[in-house]
């Protein structure tokens, strides 16, 4: 009898810059919650911040979300894929705008270098709108460089990033009077 998958811990990065960025986020978390053996275990706050790349576009919104998942990573990948196509992202322009975006960040201990998908997520520890959100689940987190996400978003390369907590949009009625 072959030997039950074990649970991985993995980080999941996800990002929106087009129409209801909250919206688009809400029903990504949505569906990864729907996902075969997999649970959602803990969200980041949202930040925003500038694009990344091509800078010529709409403000993105970023999370970090930690699951547990006996799926393999390219299912796991696939999965990902499917849920943004839902949400009408469509490949186009290499760092281009998208309703939604989810990257397998770190999955588990593993390293993973395939033509499809790179773990640790390549670009991830250069990105303060990453690493930022990680920090919030795991500031101790061990970074390349020996050092923890903690002390990794105070450096200069990093640390001069601006990336803002999310203020949520007001909807009518919660403007509260002033005197």
């Amino acid at each position: 009898m072959p030997a039950e998958a074990k649970d991985t811990t993995v980080y999941l990065g996800i990002g929106s810059n087009m129409g209801d960025r909250e919206a688009q986020i809400e029903a990504a978390l949505a569906a990864i919650e729907r996902l075969p053996v997999t649970n959602l275990l803990r969200k980041s706050p949202l930040y925003e911040s500038k694009a990344w790349g091509v800078t010529d576009q709409p403000d993105y919104l970023n999370m970090v979300v930690q699951i547990e998942t006996k799926l393999e990573p390219q299912t796991l990948l696939r999965h990902c894929k499917s849920i943004e196509e839902a949400q009408g992202r469509v490949d186009g322009e290499k760092w281009g705008p998208r309703p939604i975006d989810i990257d397998i960040l770190l999955f588990g201990s593993k390293n993973i270098r395939t033509a499809s998908l790179v773990v640790p997520h390549l670009h991830m520890w250069d990105r303060r709108f990453v690493l930022q959100p990680l920090a919030d689940l795991e500031p101790d987190l061990p970074t390349p460089n020996g050092s923890t996400l903690r002390k990794l978003l105070q450096e200069g390369k990093i640390a001069s990033q601006e990336v803002r907590p999310n203020e949520p949009a007001r909807k009518p009625g919660d403007e509260k009077e002033e005197k």
